[in-house]
């Protein structure tokens, strides 16, 4: 009787309109480790919007020489969620995909030869969400474009 309780408390979209979720994790890159905390914001049921922060630190050789870098970001970024396009059960999955704008600040020691430099990027991203829980989701999202390159893998929280 739990089970069947606990099952039709999570049928509702993923993010509904109004609703937030926190995600936190990891990314995939060349560059190091990034960190990153984000929140998304539902505005329609397919429609989500967001901001994230990330880090990440990493010493790279170059010649005979070893420099450490600092990346840092903010970015923002809007979601197409398939899950009614495609008729999918909405209580335990979220596919998505959508795009994103940001700042990346890249600091390198005043003497590194290479060509890191900071700027704007934008980029695209293709991601999927499984909820183990009416509020906690593993997530897993691919992109490009931008200084998490491969993308990213974490925990998303409904708050």
């Amino acid at each position: 009787m739990l089970l069947a309780i606990g099952t039709c408390a999570m049928a509702q979209y993923p993010l509904a309109q109004g609703e937030n979720q926190l995600n936190v994790g990891f990314g995939f890159s060349s560059w190091g480790l990034p960190v990153y905390i984000g929140i998304d914001h539902g505005v329609h049921r397919d429609i989500s919007l967001g901001g994230e922060v990330s880090f990440r630190s990493y010493r790279e050789r170059y010649k005979d020489y070893r420099y450490n870098h600092t990346v840092m970001g903010a970015s923002f970024n809007g979601n197409y969620h398939f899950n009614t396009i495609l008729d999918m059960p909405v209580d335990r999955w979220d596919l998505y995909a959508g795009l994103n704008v940001g700042f990346f600040y890249w600091s390198s020691p005043k003497n590194y030869p290479g060509g890191h430099t900071s700027g704007l990027g934008l980029g695209a991203q293709l991601g999927g969400r499984y909820y183990f829980s009416s509020k906690a989701a593993i997530n897993l999202e691919l992109g490009g474009g931008n200084a998490f390159n491969g993308g990213k893998i974490g925990l998303t929280i409904k708050l």
